[in-house]
């Protein structure tokens, strides 16, 4: 970090983001990215435009002063979105988005004309200066049916099918008498709807995949993880199927010991999943995964 940003960042945080000199009087913000080579947190001052078309988001401009290379704060951000912001007193996790075409060009338009040393800036370089959007991860009140939102619901669906199969199964083999041998038809029954279920939820997640990592390459260890954890979960669900087929579905500390493997996964998965993803989703457009 340069000693002029050091000292910016200083100032902001000691005085409730109030700075002097060039900035004074400037709305200005703390963007902390992930850097993508070093994995580092970087702190870089902003000047932003606050957006009231899009709700409550803010909007950050990589001008770098006209450079011809975008900053590094902004390949930061196409590596992995997730970001701190402070502006005044308030400090808030964000995703960070870029703006497209018309979208783009009208915000950076309104920027140059609150303050013409940015139309200065495009001026002085022939790349198109990005706008990014910064999207309050936790202000999602407006985005009801946002993708992250029904991932969570999709997850607590499956969760509940699960325990209710647990119950089930403990049930069934607590009262199961010499006369009633096998699983039970109705228990076998919602096994085999619920293993269904969740291979039609993870193949929709594995299409949907590609396009989330060809828009944020940083995110490919997180969606590598998923792919593999997806695999695995797959196999324990194929192994509780075959069981479920099979003369051993009569012995109850088999059934259930799968049964508890398949759950202890899933949960795992369902929640580095849930961590990684949903703020994401949230604040971006993609088509809902398939969810049985």
């Amino acid at each position: 970090m340069s000693e002029w940003n050091l000292k910016i960042i200083e100032e902001f945080r000691a005085n409730e983001g109030r700075v002097g000199g060039m900035f004074e009087g400037a709305a200005l913000l703390l963007l902390t990215t992930t850097g993508a080579r070093s994995g580092r947190p970087h702190t870089t001052p902003l000047t932003y435009m606050a957006d009231a078309a899009g709700g409550d988001r803010l909007l950050v401009f990589a001008s770098n002063a006209g450079a011809p290379t975008h900053p590094a704060w902004y390949h930061n951000v196409l590596a992995d979105p997730r970001v701190a912001v402070e502006v005044g007193t308030r400090s808030y996790q964000a995703t960070a988005l870029p703006l497209h075409d018309e979208e783009r060009d009208r915000a950076y338009t309104r920027q140059s004309e609150l303050v013409p040393a940015y139309a200065e800036y495009q001026r002085q370089t022939t790349r198109v200066i990005p706008v990014v959007a910064l999207y309050d991860a936790a202000h999602r009140a407006d985005r009801a049916a946002a993708v992250g939102d029904h991932l969570t619901k999709v997850h607590a669906d499956l969760r509940r099918e699960l325990a209710s199969i647990r119950e089930e199964a403990a049930s069934f083999f607590n009262g199961r008498s010499a006369e009633r041998p096998g699983l039970g038809a109705q228990l076998h029954a919602h096994c085999l709807t619920v293993c269904d279920a969740l291979g039609e939820h993870h193949t929709g997640e594995d299409s949907v995949f590609p396009r989330l990592q060809g828009m944020f390459p940083g995110l490919s260890p997180v969606l590598e993880k998923l792919r593999r954890e997806h695999l695995a979960i797959a196999r324990a669900k194929d192994d509780l199927r075959a069981l479920l087929d099979g003369a051993e579905a009569t012995d109850p500390v088999r059934f259930q010991a799968e049964l508890d493997r398949l759950i202890t996964e899933l949960e795992e998965h369902f929640a580095y999943e849930e961590e990684q993803l949903v703020p994401l989703l949230n604040s971006i457009a993609l088509p809902h995964p398939a969810a049985g």
